[in-house]
């Protein structure tokens, strides 16, 4: 009966969402654990099935991070954002399209899961220009410092005309954060930033987070604290409080992608069993909700 009665509650949810586009960002930690990715594929074969269109942009930083480490190279990151010098962008290149791009490929191709790896620099879908260095306050220290985020690239623009063409052939797009600049480089892009992005281009319906934590807590330290919904007018007194680090621009995406046109943003443990059904086809939901 409480399979009867789930359905039941799914059944408004499958209408409103059938032919609409949800665009999922994956942390490099839900990568990670094969039997995450084992889950997360088969709740996006549930999805193609339903006829919602699915694109996965995905992170990579704690296996980049690893790989420097291995080859003695220095890990900077400065509010979420990761500093990336000439052999940080190999590592980059080499750990998000070449490992964790097939991975991840692998995962949703065993649960019949057509889908396509590609980068942003892939038929320009991401154009990007570098970052010029810049003072920022470092929400860690409190202090305010010139950063040069070296090879790290900000979006110019979006050109999703090749994620139409592989969803009008019921493709899963899967993406990694780098782009090209028009001085021929290659860029890292916060994979985070990539995502909405791609939500506002493709008038997407949802922008969902998957991270290692339940969603946004009022109290960083105490996993109960979960906020279950947060209003675009209130989000600054939580960027200016609570928040911080990768969360910090989790939220800072959420409020771009809204803005943008995108109804929701959600942010949701990409840990748990079933979340991104729980989160999409339930009235409770399971993280924090992001709306205007």
């Amino acid at each position: 009966m409480d399979t009867v009665t789930g359905l039941k509650q799914a059944l408004p949810y499958l209408r409103l969402y059938s032919g609409k586009v949800f665009v999922i960002k994956m942390g490099g930690e839900i990568v990670a654990e094969e039997e995450i990715l084992e889950q997360f594929g088969a709740q996006v074969s549930l999805l193609q099935r339903l006829s919602i269109h699915v694109v996965v942009v995905h992170g990579g930083g704690p296996q980049a991070s690893e790989v420097a480490r291995r080859l003695g190279l220095r890990v900077e990151v400065v509010n979420g954002r990761r500093v990336t010098d000439a052999e940080t962008l190999e590592v980059a290149k080499m750990v998000f399209n070449g490992k964790l791009n097939t991975e991840i490929l692998a995962g949703l191709n065993r649960h019949q899961v057509a889908a396509v790896g590609l980068s942003g620099v892939d038929s320009g879908l991401i154009a990007a220009v570098r970052r010029p260095v810049q003072e920022v306050v470092d929400r860690e220290t409190g202090k305010t410092r010139k950063v040069n985020f070296g090879f790290v690239g900000d979006v110019e623009s979006v050109n999703p005309a090749v994620l139409h063409h592989l969803i009008a052939g019921s493709y899963v797009p899967v993406v990694s954060a780098m782009a090209g600049g028009q001085d021929g480089s290659i860029y890292n892009m916060n994979a985070d930033t990539v995502a909405a992005e791609i939500a506002i281009a493709l008038k997407a319906t949802k922008l969902i987070f998957l991270t290692p934590i339940a969603g946004v807590l009022q109290d960083p330290t105490d996993p109960g604290s979960l906020i279950s919904q947060i209003r675009l007018e209130h989000l600054d007194e939580f960027l200016s409080s609570s928040v911080k680090g990768g969360m910090t621009v989790k939220l800072e995406a959420c409020r771009h992608a809204i803005q943008g046109g995108v109804p929701r943003a959600h942010i949701i443990s990409g840990l748990s069993p079933d979340s991104l059904l729980a989160e999409i086809f339930t009235n409770e939901g399971c993280g924090t909700l992001v709306e205007a």
